[in-house]
Parts: structure tokens; sequence; C-alpha cells
């Protein structure tokens, strides 16, 4: 039998809120590690080719929709200097 996505869904108890949480920790730990590393969002923002820093600042707060993705992470981690693997640090 296929499975359809609302048993999929099922399957996992997926509601969509432990993803905006998941997303949010994302974005925080990106954010402390940047902090810590003394760069503001606009600097990183800049370093990652974008002239606003509506991406980095969105992506922080968990603002409504907008989330790195893996490009993003990508390039943050090298800006950042940083492994990609401590954006998920936050268990």
């Amino acid at each position: 039998m296929k499975k359809t996505l609302e048993h999929f869904q099922q399957e996992i108890d997926y509601d969509g809120t432990e993803m905006r949480a998941f997303f949010l920790s994302v974005g925080r730990r990106i954010q402390a590690i940047r902090k810590k590393k003394g760069i503001s969002q606009l600097e990183l923002s800049n370093m990652l080719g974008f002239k606003s820093t509506s991406l980095i600042a969105g992506a922080e707060s968990g603002y409504h929709n907008i989330k790195f993705s893996l490009e993003h992470l990508y390039k943050i981690s090298k800006a950042l200097n940083v492994s990609i693997k401590e954006f998920f640090d936050f268990e």
C-alpha cells in the first residue's frame, strides 16, 4: 500500500510545531556563534552576498517562513569559520 502524506504525518506525529522549533533552535545557535565572534547581522549578510539583514535577522528570530537553506548553512559555516555541525549543538 502506497503511503500518503497524511499517513506519513500521522506516523511521525507531525503538526509543524516541532519543525518550527527546530528551525528556531538552529537560528538561535547561529546567532550565538555569530555574536561570540563579534560579527553583526549586516556583516554576516554581506559575507553571504546579501545587501540587507532580512534573511539573517528573520531566520535567527524565527520570523514567519524565513529559514536557512542548506546552501545558507554551508556559507554561514564558512563565514563564521565553524563546522556546520555546530549549528545543531542545541539539544
